[in-house]
């Protein structure tokens, strides 16, 4: 694996975060889960969603299309890692 590879953005993240670590307190893992993109933020990730199946991006949308991925990613090792955390709740 090459070093930017390894050094992605999404490699880094997850090092950091380490959602195979269910460490949370429950407070904080329910929280993490409630977190969501408002209505007109989905709207407009599903708008250019569509447009880069149709090959119609400009460039800004392009940028604008990656930053959403970015949060996603970051939304989706947090999350794991809440609900790691949940799940590791003694019964």
């Amino acid at each position: 694996m090459s070093l930017a590879v390894a050094n992605s953005e999404a490699v880094i993240l997850s090092r950091a975060i380490e959602p195979h670590d269910g460490n949370l307190s429950p407070d904080a893992a329910r929280s993490l889960l409630q977190i969501k993109l408002p209505g007109t933020d989905r709207r407009r990730l599903h708008e250019l969603a569509e447009k880069a199946a149709q090959a119609t991006l400009t460039s800004e949308e392009e940028r604008e299309l990656e930053n959403y991925r970015n949060v996603g990613r970051l939304l989706e090792l947090l999350k794991s890692k809440a609900r790691l955390s949940l799940k590791n709740l003694p019964a």
